[in-house]
This record gives C-alpha cells, sequence and structure tokens, in this order.
C-alpha cells in the first residue's frame, strides 16, 4: 500500500498528507458489514439490486464514523451525492462564504444520502468532508496548496469523457483555490478493463493520440482503456501539476477491494474522501 493512516483499512496520499488535509481512500478491511459486503463498505442500500440481502444502514454509518474518527473528523458532516456518471459538479460553500459572495452560491443542502445528481463535490467549508463511492470507478481526491479547497470525484470510464475532474478543478478555482494537486486512488487497472470499440472512440475523440488504450484485437475491436493515466492525464491539461497515482488494482485483488465488474455487481463500495484543512 501507499502511505497509510493509523487504520489498516485507509490507504492515503502523500502529497495531501504533506498539505495537512484529511483525506483517505478506503479498503474493504476494516469495517463492520456482513457478508458478501464485508467489512467496511459504503455502498448506498439503496443500489442493490432487488431482493439481496441488504446490509443494515447503521453498519454504513458506523462505517463512516470509523473513518471520521480515524481521520480526527468525527464533528464534521459528510457530503454525499447520486452518482450518475457525468460532469456535474455540487458546490458545497461554507456559510462565510455563501453570505459573502451569493454569486458563487451553489450549495443545495447537505445529507449523508444526497439526491443533488452530481460525480464531483467541492467545497471549502472546514466543518464537512466530501465523498464519493467507487467499485471499480476511480476516485480522485483535489486540495488547492493551502488546504482551503477540496474536491472528491468519481471517474468511470464516462465520467473521464464527460470531464468530470476537469470540471471539479474549474469549480475549485471559481472558490479561489490556486495551484490545486491530486491524488489518483486505487480502481480497475488496464489489464482488467475491457471495452467495447464504441469506448475505445471515444476515448481518441477526447484523447487523440495520447489515449491511453492498449491491447486492441482486430477480431473482436475491443481493447483496454486505463483510467488513471486518463485522469492524469487531464490533470496536466487542466494546470494541475503534481498528482499522486496510488497502486491497487480493485478487479485484481478480491482481498482488498470491492469490485463491481469482478462480482457482477452485489458487492460494497469503498469511499474516497477529504475534507479542508481546519
Amino acid at each position: 500500500m501507499h502511505a497509510q493512516s493509523n487504520h489498516p483499512g485507509l490507504i492515503s496520499s502523500r502529497i495531501l498528507s504533506r498539505l495537512g488535509v484529511p483525506h483517505a481512500f478506503t479498503t474493504r478491511v476494516g469495517g463492520v458489514s456482513s457478508v458478501p459486503f464485508d467489512s467496511f463498505n459504503f455502498g448506498n442500500p439503496g443500489e442493490l439490486p432487488p431482493g439481496v440481502a441488504r446490509d443494515p444502514k447503521c453498519n454504513i454509518e458506523r462505517n463512516f464514523q470509523i473513518v471520521l474518527d480515524a481521520l480526527g473528523c468525527h464533528a464534521r458532516r459528510i457530503v454525499q451525492v447520486h452518482q450518475v456518471h457525468g460532469p456535474e459538479v455540487l458546490v458545497e460553500q461554507s456559510r462565510e462564504r455563501q453570505r459573502a459572495n451569493q454569486s458563487l452560491a451553489d450549495a443545495r443542502g447537505t445529507v449523508v444520502w444526497g439526491d443533488v445528481k452530481a460525480d464531483a463535490i467541492v467545497t471549502d467549508d472546514p466543518s464537512c468532508v466530501v465523498a464519493v463511492r467507487v467499485a471499480d470507478c476511480c476516485p480522485v481526491l483535489l486540495a488547492s496548496v493551502d488546504g482551503r479547497v477540496v474536491a472528491a470525484v468519481h471517474a468511470g470510464w464516462r465520467g473521464v469523457i464527460a470531464g468530470v475532474a476537469t470540471a471539479a478543478v474549474a469549480q475549485m478555482r471559481l472558490l479561489g483555490a490556486g495551484e490545486i494537486v491530486a491524488a489518483i486512488g486505487p480502481c480497475i487497472s488496464a489489464a482488467h478493463f475491457e471495452v467495447g470499440p464504441e469506448v475505445l472512440s471515444e476515448f481518441r475523440r477526447i484523447f487523440g493520440d495520447a489515449a491511453p488504450v492498449a491491447r486492441e484485437s482486430p477480431q473482436t475491436g475491443k481493447g483496454h482503456v486505463d483510467l488513471r493515466a486518463a485522469l492524469a492525464l487531464q490533470m496536466r491539461q487542466s494546470g494541475v501539476e503534481r498528482a499522486d497515482v496510488l497502486p491497487g488494482c480493485t478487479h485484481a485483488d478480491e482481498s482488498l477491494y470491492f469490485s463491481h465488474r469482478r462480482d457482477r455487481g452485489l458487492t460494497g463500495r469503498m469511499i474516497g474522501l477529504i475534507g479542508p484543512r481546519a
């Protein structure tokens, strides 16, 4: 694993740790959820197939409290969204900034199970942490170098094509972020992420000759896409020069990660979460 907190199921980024912003990428290790979502599950029970025995919501809430306690953020609010694989960004502003600058006010309330449809959350509010759920898609955590403005991004291949991470960077700059750094978390690796020709075509449309595409089959037209490489390229294109790209394949390592593709949908969710420096 990369640099970690003192909890065995949490992975941290060196570049974000140096800024002093509380953050983590979770694994499936060290929580209280039951089989088959054992044990550090953060999946919304509403996302599971009908008729499946679901974790009690209290277990998921308890898992959140375990993370907040490990990060020293036990009193902070958790902001999440209804993820839809698109480019939308929720901006959760501090109350002081909302009062001072109504032209930027775009916050729509804060709940643990959010109904706002978006795939990234930006905040400058030190009373909260923002979190996105993943189980093969890539979590991206962003922070201004002063630690005041942060973002959490959920990016599968559709989110990469839609430019959700780039949109999050733009919203951070509207909140006054100067230099921004990124941590790109564990996700499905290119070796295990085979996609059809229509997806390969979309990556070439967006990235041109730099498209992170490999192992194409002339017989089937299928190939493999590297989500982390694509996001790292988008970060550079957005002016984010420093990015910590963490290792780990969610599909390959069943002992450490949930994987939607490997487990055919019957699986839990990890999270990437981050909060401004207090």
